[in-house]
């Protein structure tokens, strides 16, 4: 079992930045591609981004490419996001996911993933 916990989320005004952690629980989360999704009242999850397990690769949804970046410290069981540059249209609940099959690559659907956190909010106001 894994289990995961966002912080870091608030109230931003737009081009602020802010960086949001996930905490995991577990001796293998080393082994997990990680990934960050995000859902806007009224709207489905979508894809944010994601990392490998060793951190060798990344992936980012169009929308925040060049402004978002993931990163990871499997020595600390934590994931990150920074978030620069925001926008209004980044408002959104985020949640961080673990792919718990060992040494994965990288998937964009939300079922790829096996654990998910409780969320964090964020808005960017205009």
């Amino acid at each position: 079992q894994v289990q995961l916990v966002e912080s870091g989320g608030g109230l931003v005004q737009a081009g602020g930045s802010l960086r949001l952690s996930c905490a995991a629980s577990g001796r293998t989360f080393s082994t997990y591609a990680m990934g960050w999704f995000r859902q806007a009242p009224g709207k489905e999850r979508e894809f944010v981004a994601a990392i490998t397990w060793s951190a060798g690769s990344t992936y980012y949804a169009l929308s925040v490419k060049g402004r978002f970046t993931i990163s990871r410290d499997n020595a600390k069981n934590t994931l990150y996001l920074q978030m620069n540059s925001l926008k209004p249209e980044d408002t959104a609940d985020y949640y961080c996911a673990a792919d718990s099959g060992r040494y994965h690559p990288i998937v964009t659907m939300a079922r790829g993933y096996d654990y998910w956190g409780q969320g964090t909010q964020v808005t960017v106001s205009s």
